[in-house]
């Protein structure tokens, strides 16, 4: 800078900035005024001191015209070339050093007290390389000026710049400067060019020397060019397995180094201001399949990859509808959802065999339609990979009318008829029975009706018995009615009568047989009775004594496997009467059948006949009479 002050005071003109470079010498330039009313008889002399410019605190002096007492480290480099008496301070340094870099200030004796140090100083930079101006930032793809400096201040030489290292630089431009102010002078060298990323880090130099000596002077600079992220390198895309342990690597190419993000759809999972970051994940669940993201942003551009992280795991439990009870002719649809990797197969099967189809998507859909009872069951949904597999099951229960089966019929028994109706429906069927004849509806146990029923499963059976034959219609048949209901319906059958032959059969050639063995069991009895007059002469008294205690006969009849029970025939003569008590009980074509699940009602069933022998009484006049060889008889009547 320059320093103007006003005439007539203690004044200085000195630049306040001066540079050179070492080994060269420099030339700072200087005037002094001082006030008119001064005289300078005894001369004019000067004084330069560095660094501090009051004597007290002994600065070094680097000139002095009284004497040649000067420092050390100025000696023979120092002379003052100007004109005191013309008010000219100009001092020359010669051979400098970087050492001598610092403030320079300048006295005047004038003699006597007419001492001054003048404040103003002028600071001297003593380069061992010459200066290049670089911007604050470097930045791709945008012009680019750099200025090489070399200062001109020394008058034995002048110096020349020229750059280095510029062959690998675009379309480069060069232009020359000279700056000249208050008495010094900088030489200057634009180089001017468009960087790019790829000159990052690239070496430029400025050569600075001075012709017809050895003083030459380089810098070199690094080129810091600043670009925005040009590429994120991640590792490619992968699969592991489900609870495995992976590392992803992510580097990014920008200057300067970006702030890296890993990303996790929008959450961050990790990020370092570095070139490259690593994300360690342990323990993977299905839940962090999906795309990880490389975010590099340095301020100057953004840029990020992705890749895709695929976690394999076999099938979940699939997710089906709940149990579902609707009615017969109803259609549904049955969903089921799972999830594995790979995708697994889904498969429908009722009852352990095959539905539907078999389909590869992670949703499967069974069609269920106008369901029938045939389709209530359990349904159950099969999920496999490659990895394993799982299943869930639900029931379908479908709701109907109650239907009448074939097995409900009316049979005859020894006590009369026995009745089944048997129905099946959902919910399970109410069965009643109900005589027309009688006005009655039998849905209980009472004195006349051995009332049962059994519920298996949606299979209802009921069961009566009608003790009395009345019940039978004029042709025969058994005029009874059964009703079956449930919530969706209700409906009332005659049940037709069955196996009449067979039991007729059985009761014609049982009373045959009864009343062959009871004849013999009477002529047996008389013969006896007739000896034993003969010998005793009172034979009516010692027959009744000897019928006192009677007498059993019984015989047994066992067949095989058709489980027919024992026959008996129990006699008892007792006085004048005779009882006889035939019990009979028989399997195939018997009294009592089971059917279906009534097996466990199955009992011995018992009739009874009575035989009475009434003598003395004419054959016109009642059952019973004497026959013409003078044997009683009688005839048989079943109960």
């Amino acid at each position: 800078s320059v320093c103007i002050q006003l005439f007539g005071q203690w004044n200085v003109w000195i630049p306040r900035d001066i540079s050179a470079m070492t080994n060269s010498c420099v030339v700072i330039p200087c005037t002094f005024m001082y006030p008119s009313g001064i005289l300078t008889n005894r001369g004019t002399h000067g004084i330069w001191y560095f660094g501090q410019p009051y004597p007290q605190l002994f600065p070094p002096v680097v000139i002095k015209t009284r004497t040649e007492i000067v420092h050390e480290s100025y000696k023979g480099r120092t002379k003052l070339i100007g004109d005191l008496q013309q008010r000219n301070c100009t001092l020359l340094i010669s051979n400098i050093g970087t050492e001598h870099s610092g403030r320079y200030y300048f006295r005047a004796d004038l003699g006597g007290a007419n001492i001054y140090t003048y404040p103003d100083f002028s600071e001297l930079k003593v380069l061992d390389q010459p200066n290049i101006d670089i911007p604050e930032k470097i930045v791709a793809d945008e012009n680019l000026k750099l200025t090489c400096y070399a200062p001109d201040n020394c008058p034995e030489t002048r110096p020349e710049i020229q750059w280095m290292h510029t062959d690998y630089l675009p379309e480069t431009e060069y232009t020359a400067g000279y700056v000249e102010e208050s008495n010094t002078a900088v030489l200057s060298s634009t180089l001017i060019f468009t960087p790019r990323p790829i000159h990052n880090g690239q070496l430029l130099g400025c050569r600075v020397y001075y012709p017809n000596t050895t003083l030459v002077y380089e810098r070199l600079i690094s080129l810091d060019v600043k670009y925005a992220p040009r590429s994120v390198w991640v590792n490619g895309s992968m699969e592991v397995m489900e609870g495995s342990s992976v590392t992803l690597n992510c580097e990014v190419d920008s200057n300067p180094p970006p702030r890296i993000s890993w990303l996790f759809g929008d959450q961050e999972l990790l990020w370092d201001t570095a070139s490259n970051a690593s994300l360690s994940l342990e323990d993977l669940t299905p839940s962090q399949e999906g795309f990880y993201t490389c975010v590099g942003d340095n301020g100057y551009g953004v840029m990020n990859t992705s890749m895709y992280l695929a976690v394999l795991y076999p099938p979940s439990e699939p997710v089906v509808n709940g149990s579902l009870t609707i009615l017969e002719g109803s259609s549904i649809s049955l969903q089921c959802s799972t999830q594995g990797n790979p995708a697994p197969t889904l498969t429908w099967l009722k009852d352990g065999e095959l539905v539907g189809t078999i389909t590869a998507e992670e949703v499967s859909v069974l069609e269920l339609l106008e369901l029938t009872p045939q389709g209530d069951g359990q349904y159950r949904c099969l999920a496999e990979n490659e990895h394993g597999r799982a299943s869930s099951s639900l029931n379908i229960t479908v709701e109907y009318a109650p239907v009448l089966l074939d097995e409900s019929k009316c049979t005859v028994v020894r006590e009369g008829v026995q009745c089944v109706c048997m129905a099946t429906g959902n919910p399970e069927p109410v069965i009643e029975f109900y005589l027309p004849d009688k006005n009655i509806t039998i849905n209980d146990t009472d004195g006349r009706y051995n009332y049962y029923t059994h519920t298996d499963g949606h299979t209802s059976t009921g069961m009566i018995k009608l003790r009395e034959k009345g019940e039978r219609l004029g042709n025969g048949a058994v005029n009874v009615h059964c009703s079956i209901s449930n919530m969706y319906g209700s409906e009332s059958f005659h049940l037709e009568l069955q196996q009449e032959k067979k039991y007729m059969m059985a009761v014609i050639v049982g009373t045959i047989g009864g009343v062959a063995v009871i004849a013999f069991i009477i002529a047996a009895v008389r013969y006896v009775g007739h000896n034993n007059k003969k010998e005793n002469g009172n034979p009516g008294q010692d027959l009744v004594s000897k019928l006192e205690n009677p007498a059993l006969y019984y015989s047994t009849v066992k067949k095989d496997k058709q489980c027919l029970r024992k026959k008996v025939l129990k006699t008892e003569l007792l006085g004048s009467k005779f009882n006889s008590i035939l019990e009979e009980s028989t399997g195939e074509d018997g009294d009592y059948q089971p059917v279906g699940s009534m097996a466990d009602l199955e009992r011995q069933e018992l009739n009874y006949a009575a035989l009475q022998f009434l003598g003395g009484r004419s054959r016109d006049g009642g059952a019973s009479g004497r026959g013409d060889d003078g044997s009683d008889y009688t005839e048989i009547k079943a109960k």
